[in-house]
């Protein structure tokens, strides 16, 4: 069982910078792929991104492409998500999440998730 643990979430002003911050428990950090998502009042929950084991691949969400990055430091059971350039559309609650399968967009290929952290991005 993996316990995930978000923070970092805020407000900010429209082209400003948050980094969140995933913090796993567990000794096998490592063999997990990693996926951040988010969801706003009355939408679906969407993919944001997400990155290999080894953190060395991601994939994209389009509405996010060349604005976030993601980021891990398996060593500090640990997982980023750099966002710039915020846009008010950002605004959600952002969710980390571990999966054994592979980095994929469907959040149905996770198998645990974080509790969450708000992101209000303001015009």
């Amino acid at each position: 069982q993996v316990q995930l643990v978000e923070s970092g979430g805020g407000l900010v002003q429209a082209g400003g910078s948050l980094r969140l911050s995933c913090v796993a428990s567990g000794r096998t950090f490592s063999s997990y792929v990693m996926g951040w998502f988010r969801q706003a009042p009355g939408k679906e929950r969407e993919f944001v991104i997400a990155t290999s084991r080894s953190g060395g691949a991601t994939i994209y969400a389009d509405s996010v492409k060349g604005r976030f990055t993601v980021s891990r430091d398996n060593a500090k059971n640990t997982v980023y998500l750099q966002m710039n350039s915020l846009k008010p559309e950002d605004t959600a609650v952002y969710y980390c999440a571990a999966g054994s399968r592979s980095y994929s967009r469907r959040k149905d290929e996770y198998d645990y998730w974080g509790q969450g952290t708000q992101v209000t991005v303001s015009s």
